[in-house]
């Protein structure tokens, strides 16, 4: 099982196949190496891959596939659109005891885990608004009211809370940064910024899905987001707390002029990002998941130490007022 030492070490590779180009991966020399039209562009230490998101259409060799899985490497295949059709995950399939601690979990403790991943996403909501000095929605008693209610929760409230409370964040926080904001529409690609959020958490999904694979969780298994046919609800679980690190990139990203809406164009009603300018917004992301990867490495730590060990202890956190 890697290290939180190890895991310092590793990388993030996001190679795009431009229309036309004929793009190569392969092993050379125990590197993993980037080839267009014949040329070798780049290539890196394999032992140094965490996982690969591959844009496009690549060819990649088998020999390519069974160095990613000696290594530890995960590969994501993915449209132009960002969306992941594929991969070929390194994961400890064997940890049986792991998989029936999580099929076994009573409802109480699961209810507690919601509750926990909730309020944990909540905070943090709360921060990104308190920190930009914009008008806080609760008052510490209100905020406390709140935190009771969740607390007392079933699955239908707790759904509930955490709506109402993301749409109140999202008013605030991108219209007090100047960014016009109408809704959060998932995957409907209704506007730029829209888009930016289902490709941002698209890529932080798929790293954490990573991590928990590592340690052998099955990731279909959640306790939040139930059971759904090929939904991996236990990766959409971890990624709650963690959702506020795009959120808070997009608004930095806007403020520094880094989205520029001509990078856009809309046909059908619907958003979408051209070609040219995939790399420019799949490295912002790339950026500042890598700048909190030991944070999420270590909160899947700690999450797997809390499902195998009998006394339990606490729940894991990510607290973004701490790590700013």
């Amino acid at each position: 099982m890697m290290s939180l030492s190890d895991f310092k070490e590793k990388q993030i590779l996001v190679i795009q196949a431009d229309f036309g180009d004929k793009v190569f991966l392969r092993i050379n020399n125990e590197n993993v190496a980037f080839y267009k039209n014949g040329k070798l562009e780049n290539q890196i230490p394999s032992c140094k891959i965490f996982c690969i998101f591959i844009i496009g259409n690549i060819a990649v060799t088998s020999y390519l596939l069974k160095t990613a899985m000696k290594h530890g490497i995960s590969i994501f295949f993915m449209k132009q659109n960002f969306e992941v059709y594929a991969s070929v995950n390194s994961f400890l399939g064997g940890n049986y005891f792991l998989r029936s601690r999580q099929y076994s979990q009573n409802k109480f403790s699961e209810m507690q885990m919601s509750r926990h991943i909730v309020k944990n996403k909540i905070k943090n909501q709360l921060y990104l608004i308190k920190e930009k000095g914009l008008k806080e929605p609760y008052t510490e008693n209100e905020f406390a009211e709140l935190e009771n209610k969740i607390s007392l929760a079933g699955d239908k409230e707790l759904l509930g809370i955490e709506g109402n409370v993301s749409k109140i964040f999202f008013a605030e926080y991108f219209n007090g940064n100047g960014i016009k904001w109408h809704r959060r529409s998932p995957r409907s690609k209704y506007d730029i910024y829209n888009l930016l959020m289902d490709m941002g958490y698209t890529f932080l999904f798929n790293f954490i899905d990573a991590i928990l694979s590592l340690y052998g969780f099955d990731t279909y298994k959640g306790v939040y987001h139930k059971l759904f046919f090929q939904r991996k609800s236990l990766s959409c679980d971890i990624m709650e707390p963690f959702r506020c690190i795009i959120d808070k990139q997009i608004v930095k990203s806007y403020n520094l002029k880094q989205i520029n809406e001509d990078d856009f164009a809309a046909a059908n009603g619907r958003y979408y990002l051209k070609i040219e300018n995939h790399k420019k917004y799949a490295e912002i992301f790339m950026k500042v998941i890598l700048n909190n990867k030991e944070d999420i490495f270590i909160f899947v730590r700690d999450f797997y130490k809390y499902f195998v060990r009998e006394d339990r202890g606490e729940l894991p956190e990510f607290n973004l007022n701490k790590k700013i």
